[in-house]
């Protein structure tokens, strides 16, 4: 039995719908490369489902097709302002390439196809750069060296307020000590005894000792007004 033909238009059940997308989608990506590398032709697919789902094929970059789309077709895709930023992009584009070109030939890169005349403004540059570099370096040299006796002077200031408030820390504690002793024995009510060298006082004390012999007799003894008596 042959294959029955299939009416062409919109499937209902979105279940179906689905499917008969995939596989025709599958089938009409694989006809583009297919064409691209047996035709060696420039082919740009793009292809956006019912959910919006995008899925696209490109042989070649897109900007580039649809420019030669453009100057083919006579068709303005773009207009003048989207045409001056595309114009703006080249330029800047060109620009980097030639700044990435000179900063390798800057490190010593790619200088093989160079001449002479193209190696002295290389070398110039050089030069100035280094100049520039040893003043920055000599900058930095005399602000570092300004700090550090910025430094110098605020820790020796603070190393003299330190002593200071030693100083004046210690004078407080014994001002305060002498007055603590003072005042403690204002409320004892206690006097300072004289040392037992002093002559000119008696000592308050009558001291009574016991012989080890028994037949020591008592005798008293007297030494500077002060009397000790020794008991049997």
């Amino acid at each position: 039995m042959g294959r029955g033909k299939i009416e062409i238009k919109r499937i209902e059940n979105s279940t179906n719908r689905q499917v008969t997308y995939s596989k025709r989608k599958n089938g009409i990506l694989k006809k583009a490369r297919e064409i691209t590398v047996l035709c060696d032709a420039d082919v740009s697919l793009v292809i956006f489902s019912s959910t919006g789902k995008m899925d696209e094929y490109c042989s070649s970059p897109l900007i580039k097709q649809l420019d030669r789309y453009q100057k083919a077709s006579g068709n303005k895709l773009w207009d003048a302002k989207h045409e001056y930023l595309s114009a703006e992009v080249d330029r800047v584009k060109k620009e980097n390439d030639n700044m990435q070109i000179e900063l390798r030939h800057l490190k010593g890169e790619d200088l093989t196809p160079l001449n002479p005349r193209e190696l002295i403004p290389i070398e110039a540059a050089l030069e100035d750069g280094l100049v520039g570099v040893k003043a920055k370096i000599k900058e930095h040299r005399r602000a570092l060296k300004k700090k550090t006796r910025m430094l110098e002077e605020e820790n020796k200031r603070l190393i003299a307020k330190l002593q200071q408030v030693e100083i004046h820390g210690r004078g407080e504690m014994d001002t305060g000590a002498n007055n603590g002793y003072n005042n403690q024995k204002a409320a004892d009510g206690t006097r300072d005894y004289p040392s037992h060298n002093d002559n000119h006082h008696q000592v308050p004390f009558a001291f009574q000792m016991q012989p080890i012999q028994s037949n020591l007799t008592t005798a008293t003894t007297t030494t500077n007004n002060n009397k000790y008596q020794l008991l049997d």
